[in-house]
Protein backbone atom coordinates (compact mmCIF):
# COMPACT_ATOMS: atom_id res chain seq x y z
CA UNK A 1 0.00 0.00 0.00
CA UNK A 2 1.28 3.24 -0.99
CA UNK A 3 2.25 5.82 2.14
CA UNK A 4 -0.57 8.38 1.19
CA UNK A 5 -3.23 5.47 1.03
CA UNK A 6 -1.87 3.65 4.13
CA UNK A 7 -2.21 7.51 6.01
CA UNK A 8 -5.62 8.18 4.50
CA UNK A 9 -7.42 5.12 5.66
CA UNK A 10 -5.63 5.40 9.37
CA UNK A 11 -7.47 8.62 9.11
CA UNK A 12 -10.61 7.28 7.94
CA UNK A 13 -10.53 4.83 10.35
CA UNK A 14 -10.24 6.94 13.35
CA UNK A 15 -12.44 9.46 12.33
CA UNK A 16 -15.00 6.70 12.00
CA UNK A 17 -13.68 5.24 15.89
CA UNK A 18 -14.02 8.99 17.35
CA UNK A 19 -17.51 8.88 15.83
CA UNK A 20 -18.57 5.74 17.13
CA UNK A 21 -17.47 6.51 20.65
CA UNK A 22 -18.71 10.03 20.48
CA UNK A 23 -22.38 8.67 19.66
CA UNK A 24 -22.26 5.95 22.21
CA UNK A 25 -21.14 8.27 25.03
CA UNK A 26 -23.47 11.58 23.96
CA UNK A 27 -26.54 9.85 26.29
CA UNK A 28 -29.59 11.69 28.28
CA UNK A 29 -28.71 15.64 27.32
CA UNK A 30 -30.20 16.61 30.98
CA UNK A 31 -29.36 15.78 34.81
CA UNK A 32 -30.98 15.04 37.97
CA UNK A 33 -33.26 18.71 39.72
CA UNK A 34 -31.11 18.19 43.07
CA UNK A 35 -27.39 17.27 44.16
CA UNK A 36 -28.23 15.31 47.11
CA UNK A 37 -28.31 11.68 46.43
CA UNK A 38 -32.13 9.59 46.40
CA UNK A 39 -33.68 8.66 49.78
CA UNK A 40 -36.40 8.57 51.98
CA UNK A 41 -34.64 11.52 53.94
CA UNK A 42 -33.69 13.59 50.71
CA UNK A 43 -35.70 13.16 47.43
CA UNK A 44 -37.58 10.61 45.74
CA UNK A 45 -39.68 9.94 42.63
CA UNK A 46 -43.32 9.57 43.61
CA UNK A 47 -45.39 9.83 40.63
CA UNK A 48 -44.37 9.48 36.77
CA UNK A 49 -44.81 10.74 33.83
CA UNK A 50 -47.31 9.63 31.97
CA UNK A 51 -50.67 7.10 32.46
CA UNK A 52 -50.08 6.77 35.98
CA UNK A 53 -53.02 5.46 38.27
CA UNK A 54 -53.34 8.84 39.77
CA UNK A 55 -53.35 10.63 36.34
CA UNK A 56 -55.70 7.86 34.99
CA UNK A 57 -58.08 8.51 38.13
CA UNK A 58 -58.15 12.33 37.93
CA UNK A 59 -57.86 12.39 33.69
CA UNK A 60 -61.06 14.37 33.27
CA UNK A 61 -59.86 17.05 35.53
CA UNK A 62 -56.89 17.90 37.20
CA UNK A 63 -54.94 16.65 34.01
CA UNK A 64 -57.55 17.01 31.48
CA UNK A 65 -55.61 19.82 29.31
CA UNK A 66 -52.59 17.11 29.70
CA UNK A 67 -54.67 14.89 27.26
CA UNK A 68 -55.24 12.67 31.07
CA UNK A 69 -51.49 12.19 31.47
CA UNK A 70 -49.52 13.26 34.35
CA UNK A 71 -47.31 15.55 31.96
CA UNK A 72 -44.22 15.67 34.22
CA UNK A 73 -42.34 13.87 36.90
CA UNK A 74 -42.76 14.33 40.50
CA UNK A 75 -40.05 14.52 43.16
CA UNK A 76 -41.13 14.29 46.74
CA UNK A 77 -38.70 16.18 49.00
CA UNK A 78 -38.52 18.72 52.04
CA UNK A 79 -39.67 22.04 51.57
CA UNK A 80 -36.93 24.13 50.77
CA UNK A 81 -34.70 21.68 49.40
CA UNK A 82 -32.74 23.63 46.74
CA UNK A 83 -33.94 22.99 43.09
CA UNK A 84 -31.00 23.15 40.00
CA UNK A 85 -31.36 23.22 36.18
CA UNK A 86 -31.23 20.02 34.85
CA UNK A 87 -28.80 21.87 31.73
CA UNK A 88 -27.38 24.55 30.27
CA UNK A 89 -29.82 27.65 28.89
CA UNK A 90 -31.49 30.89 29.97
CA UNK A 91 -34.52 31.62 31.52
CA UNK A 92 -37.56 32.53 29.47
CA UNK A 93 -40.11 32.30 32.41
CA UNK A 94 -40.61 33.48 35.87
CA UNK A 95 -44.22 32.87 37.43
CA UNK A 96 -44.99 31.92 33.77
CA UNK A 97 -48.93 31.18 33.17
CA UNK A 98 -48.16 27.52 33.25
CA UNK A 99 -49.80 26.50 36.41
CA UNK A 100 -48.09 23.85 38.65
CA UNK A 101 -48.83 26.53 41.70
CA UNK A 102 -47.55 28.40 43.63
CA UNK A 103 -44.06 29.28 41.75
CA UNK A 104 -42.95 27.89 38.72
CA UNK A 105 -39.73 28.49 36.42
CA UNK A 106 -39.17 27.99 32.83
CA UNK A 107 -35.70 27.31 31.25
CA UNK A 108 -34.74 27.34 27.28
CA UNK A 109 -32.02 24.70 26.85
CA UNK A 110 -31.35 25.86 23.07
CA UNK A 111 -31.85 22.55 21.37
CA UNK A 112 -35.59 22.16 21.45
CA UNK A 113 -35.97 21.35 24.88
CA UNK A 114 -37.23 24.07 27.79
CA UNK A 115 -37.72 22.52 31.23
CA UNK A 116 -40.46 23.65 33.51
CA UNK A 117 -39.76 23.41 37.21
CA UNK A 118 -42.96 23.41 39.10
CA UNK A 119 -44.65 24.26 42.93
CA UNK A 120 -41.51 25.79 43.90
CA UNK A 121 -42.29 27.62 47.70
CA UNK A 122 -41.19 31.15 46.61
CA UNK A 123 -40.69 33.06 43.77
CA UNK A 124 -37.50 32.13 42.11
CA UNK A 125 -34.34 35.00 42.12
CA UNK A 126 -33.60 34.33 38.62
CA UNK A 127 -34.64 36.89 36.22
CA UNK A 128 -35.99 36.09 32.43
CA UNK A 129 -33.06 36.45 29.84
CA UNK A 130 -30.64 35.36 32.93
CA UNK A 131 -28.09 32.68 31.57
CA UNK A 132 -27.69 29.56 33.91
CA UNK A 133 -25.66 26.54 33.91
CA UNK A 134 -26.50 23.17 34.57
CA UNK A 135 -26.54 22.44 38.45
CA UNK A 136 -27.33 26.01 39.53
CA UNK A 137 -29.86 26.53 41.78
CA UNK A 138 -33.62 27.44 40.12
CA UNK A 139 -35.54 27.68 43.40
CA UNK A 140 -36.68 25.66 46.51
CA UNK A 141 -39.25 22.92 46.18
CA UNK A 142 -42.82 23.84 47.59
CA UNK A 143 -45.85 22.39 48.54
CA UNK A 144 -49.08 23.33 46.15
CA UNK A 145 -51.26 21.56 48.37
CA UNK A 146 -50.55 24.02 51.56
CA UNK A 147 -49.06 27.14 51.99
CA UNK A 148 -47.85 25.54 55.31
CA UNK A 149 -45.93 23.54 53.35
CA UNK A 150 -46.99 20.41 55.74
CA UNK A 151 -48.88 18.11 53.14
CA UNK A 152 -47.06 17.08 50.11
CA UNK A 153 -44.20 18.81 49.31
CA UNK A 154 -42.68 17.94 46.03
CA UNK A 155 -40.99 19.23 42.48
CA UNK A 156 -43.33 19.16 39.24
CA UNK A 157 -40.72 18.60 36.98
CA UNK A 158 -41.71 19.21 32.50
CA UNK A 159 -40.13 18.81 29.96
CA UNK A 160 -41.38 20.54 26.95
CA UNK A 161 -41.01 21.50 23.32
CA UNK A 162 -40.23 25.06 22.68
CA UNK A 163 -43.26 26.56 22.32
CA UNK A 164 -44.56 24.86 25.29
CA UNK A 165 -47.30 22.76 23.72
CA UNK A 166 -45.76 19.60 23.67
CA UNK A 167 -44.40 17.19 26.75
CA UNK A 168 -41.91 15.08 26.41
CA UNK A 169 -41.17 12.04 28.46
CA UNK A 170 -38.29 13.50 31.00
CA UNK A 171 -36.72 9.41 31.77
CA UNK A 172 -35.96 9.00 28.07
CA UNK A 173 -34.27 12.80 28.63
CA UNK A 174 -32.33 12.43 31.66
CA UNK A 175 -29.57 10.66 32.32
CA UNK A 176 -30.87 8.75 36.21
CA UNK A 177 -30.62 5.25 37.79
CA UNK A 178 -34.42 5.37 37.55
CA UNK A 179 -35.59 2.09 38.60
CA UNK A 180 -34.03 3.30 42.36
CA UNK A 181 -35.47 6.27 42.22
CA UNK A 182 -38.86 5.38 43.96
CA UNK A 183 -37.48 3.44 46.64
CA UNK A 184 -40.30 0.64 45.77
CA UNK A 185 -42.74 2.28 47.71
CA UNK A 186 -45.37 1.16 45.02
CA UNK A 187 -47.16 4.62 45.54
CA UNK A 188 -50.38 5.36 43.17
CA UNK A 189 -48.33 7.70 41.06
CA UNK A 190 -45.22 4.81 40.70
CA UNK A 191 -47.58 2.18 38.94
CA UNK A 192 -49.96 2.68 35.41
CA UNK A 193 -53.01 2.06 34.07
CA UNK A 194 -53.77 -0.24 31.26
CA UNK A 195 -56.75 -1.06 29.35
CA UNK A 196 -57.92 -4.46 28.56
CA UNK A 197 -58.12 -3.46 24.90
CA UNK A 198 -55.42 -2.78 24.55
CA UNK A 199 -52.80 -4.58 27.77
CA UNK A 200 -49.38 -3.86 26.43
CA UNK A 201 -49.92 -0.03 26.19
CA UNK A 202 -47.66 2.06 27.94
CA UNK A 203 -47.21 -0.12 31.27
CA UNK A 204 -43.68 1.24 32.20
CA UNK A 205 -42.01 4.59 33.20
CA UNK A 206 -39.99 4.36 29.23
CA UNK A 207 -42.91 3.72 26.81
CA UNK A 208 -45.25 6.69 27.32
CA UNK A 209 -45.87 8.68 24.94
CA UNK A 210 -45.52 12.50 24.12
CA UNK A 211 -48.35 14.79 25.34
CA UNK A 212 -49.92 17.64 22.81
CA UNK A 213 -51.51 20.31 25.56
CA UNK A 214 -55.44 20.57 24.68
CA UNK A 215 -55.49 17.84 22.25
CA UNK A 216 -57.96 14.67 22.88
CA UNK A 217 -58.00 12.37 25.72
CA UNK A 218 -55.39 9.62 25.05
CA UNK A 219 -57.02 7.27 28.25
CA UNK A 220 -60.30 7.78 27.95
CA UNK A 221 -61.00 3.78 28.11
CA UNK A 222 -63.66 1.98 30.07
CA UNK A 223 -61.72 -0.75 31.52
CA UNK A 224 -58.86 -1.29 33.14
CA UNK A 225 -56.28 -2.71 35.78
CA UNK A 226 -56.47 -1.46 38.38
CA UNK A 227 -60.30 -1.39 38.37
CA UNK A 228 -61.74 1.90 39.22
CA UNK A 229 -64.95 2.91 39.97
CA UNK A 230 -64.93 6.25 38.58
CA UNK A 231 -64.37 4.60 34.94
CA UNK A 232 -67.03 5.15 32.23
Amino acid sequence: MRPFRFLVTVAGVLFVGQFVAMSVSAGPPFGLPFAEPPGVSTWFVSQWYGNTVAAYRNRSTLYAAGQGMHFGIDFAARCGTVVRAIGDGVVVAVDGPYGAAPHNVVIDHGNGYRSLYGHLRDRSPLRVGQKVRRGDPVGLVGDPASLHCDRAPHLHLEIRDSRMRRAYNPVSLIDADWPRLTLGLGLAGQQFVFAYEDPVRWRTPWDQPDIVFGGKPLNDWHSTWPPYEGSK
